[in-house]
């Protein structure tokens, strides 16, 4: 029997039984997980620094290494997450509708674990918590499967929640981590139907595409970001360099990050110059189309691919538009329905673009780097769903629920 298949299974049979357990046991666990993330962070800053040893001698970059880096503070900040996740509501036996039928019958309609989650993720161990956090507070069981490049964080981060769940009532058979890093692991939990309810890939395009394309289970999109913004003729100038820099540079590696400016011609004409001084300073590589390079000369030239590239390092394609309608058909030439924003004091515009961009996020006036579960509010996020099914845009917890009708009846068949 396979480790996928194993392990798969444990967490099938602890799901059984995760339904039963009260929010107050759910979040004791929880504390304990946060409680001893911060005891053992010393030990899991050295299983990190293994990954990040490989990741130098491998080439990775340095925006990749970041998203893989673990320190104090951020594992004090992921274990804050699941304290948060704590004072979340328990969206598990929410009774969301009630109906009487006509012949007696009671129906009751209620939210429910999904069941068994696999999660497969690349270079980001902050993930491992998170879904650990959301899928066991929902009443989940869940298995893990991160990429190569974190593998020793990850080993190290389980075994620190397995021993904080052994003190708990939510059984530790519940988290599941896959060790094998072989493709194979990820090719045979795409097809584990019976033992895995839903998967969620996270990650880049290909990661995403491979499972959206391979999977018999069924799938929660998570998009790559490859986000607009697009700065209208009426901007204001301080408003637009200031939501620009943060949408890019604020944390590059991130799928909310923007990867393509957009750029009204007559704004360009006055300001495209100071504003790409302001990404020279941020030390963000531009790489413009022809109207761009007319403009800013120091720009790269931009290449077809760049438009749908999804870079998640400080690199910016920048395209100088006609108007509003350019705007709109470039975002749905290339857009991954993630995240796009306008910027512009036209109110009529703004409503335009918010209503026909098809992503889900759109901003007027503000950062697309709020596309985030915390952001919303919603605590630590299994990730930000791009399609339109079951659930969109950031996914809090009652996006890791299903729901199930309780009929009450005194003896009523159907004739």
């Amino acid at each position: 029997m396979s480790e996928v298949v194993q392990k798969s299974k444990l967490a099938k049979v602890a799901a059984g039984s995760m339904g039963n357990l009260t929010t107050e046991q759910k979040n004791e666990a929880l504390l304990l997980m946060a409680d001893a993330l911060v005891t053992e962070s010393a030990a899991i800053i050295a299983a990190n620094a293994k990954d990040l040893q490989r990741g130098r001698e491998l080439g990775t970059s340095a925006s990749l290494l970041d998203r893989l880096m673990l320190n104090e503070s951020r594992i004090a900040a992921i274990a804050e997450g699941l304290r948060q996740i704590v004072e979340l509501p328990d969206p598990v036996g929410d009774t969301l509708e009630t109906f009487d039928r006509p012949n007696g019958l009671r129906i009751h309609k209620i939210r429910v674990p999904l069941g068994v989650i696999g999660i497969i993720y690349e270079a980001r161990p902050n993930v491992t918590v998170d879904a650990a956090g959301l899928c066991l507070k929902t009443g989940n069981a869940v298995v893990l499967r991160g990429g190569s490049a974190a593998l020793h964080s990850n080993e190290k981060i389980v075994e620190v929640l397995h021993g904080a769940l052994e003190r708990s009532a939510i059984p530790a058979d519940a988290l599941q981590l896959i060790l094998n890093a072989d493709r194979s692991s990820v090719d045979e939990m795409l097809k584990l139907n019976g033992l895995i309810d839903v998967l969620i890939p996270r990650g880049g395009h290909s990661l995403i595409q491979n499972v959206v394309n391979n999977a018999s289970v069924p799938v929660i999109e998570t998009g790559a970001g490859v986000c607009h913004t697009f700065i209208d003729e009426s901007a204001d100038l301080e408003m637009a360099i200031r939501i620009a820099i943060n949408a890019k540079a604020q944390r590059p590696s991130v799928c909310n990050s923007m990867e393509t400016l957009l750029v009204h011609e007559a704004f360009a004409e006055k300001h495209l110059p100071a504003i790409a001084e302001a990404f020279r300073a941020a030390h963000v590589e531009l790489r413009g189309d022809s109207g761009a390079l007319a403009l800013v000369p120091s720009m790269n030239e931009a290449v077809d691919s760049d438009w749908g590239t999804e870079y998640g390092d400080y690199i910016l394609a920048v395209k100088v538009v006609s108007g509003l309608d350019e705007a709109l058909d470039h975002i749905r030439m290339y857009g991954t329905m993630h995240s796009e924003c306008i910027v512009t004091e036209n109110a009529a515009n703004a409503e335009r673009f918010l209503q026909e961009v098809d992503a889900a996020a759109v901003y007027h006036n503000a950062s697309t780097r709020f596309t985030d579960g915390f952001e919303f509010g919603f605590g630590a996020e299994i990730g930000i769903s791009t399609q339109k099914l079951h659930a969109r845009g950031p996914m809090g917890l009652p996006a890791l629920t299903s729901t199930k009708y309780r009929v009450y009846g005194s003896g009523q068949i159907r004739e």
